[in-house]
């Protein structure tokens, strides 16, 4: 896995494995970035299902809660095709913007 810092957010993409095994290795690392605002770059999986995403979603659902973001990207999967507590975004810009508009909504209460 690959950890890449930007000033409010970690985004995290894969190198060369399964998908699975990704998911398997989020979950280790995921004490370790409870805290944080996620964006899950999926852009590197060629083949990737709408039954891959729902995998996030129990892990989706316990970090919103946390009151922090997490945004998947992937071109290959419409948010149409995943349900509404799963953040799904094509391209890593518009990840980022997710989480900075919802940093804004935190701070206002919203």
């Amino acid at each position: 896995m690959v950890f890449n810092n930007e000033e409010s957010l970690i985004i995290i993409s894969q190198e060369k494995i399964s998908i699975d095994i990704f998911f398997e290795n989020l979950e280790k690392a995921y004490p370790k970035l409870k805290n944080e605002n996620l964006v899950i770059d999926l852009l590197g999986f060629t083949k990737l299902t709408p039954y891959n995403v729902l995998a996030f979603l129990e892990i989706s659902k316990k970090h919103r809660k946390n009151g922090k973001s997490f945004v998947l990207v992937s071109e290959k999967v419409s948010y149409n095709d995943v349900p509404e507590e799963i953040s799904l975004v094509p391209t890593l810009q518009e990840a980022r913007d997710i989480v900075e508009m919802e940093e804004i909504e935190r701070d206002l209460g919203i």
